[in-house]
């Protein structure tokens, strides 16, 4: 995603909105996985039970 900063004198530069991802190891079944995740799935993982319920379901 793409966007301006846009300073006081109102000069447009473009600017790069990126995704917050972090390295993390969470436990798939009993065994600790590394995945990169961003920070608003990783909330999403630790609040819904059914999120959480796909995540274990994947390979």
């Amino acid at each position: 995603m793409s966007g301006n900063n846009v300073s006081h004198s109102n000069r447009h530069t473009k600017t790069r909105f990126k995704a917050n991802v972090h390295k993390q190891t969470l436990d798939r079944d009993g065994t600790p996985v590394t995945v990169k995740i961003c920070s608003r799935c990783l909330r999403s993982l630790h609040k819904s039970p059914k999120v959480r319920k796909a995540f274990a379901a994947l390979k």
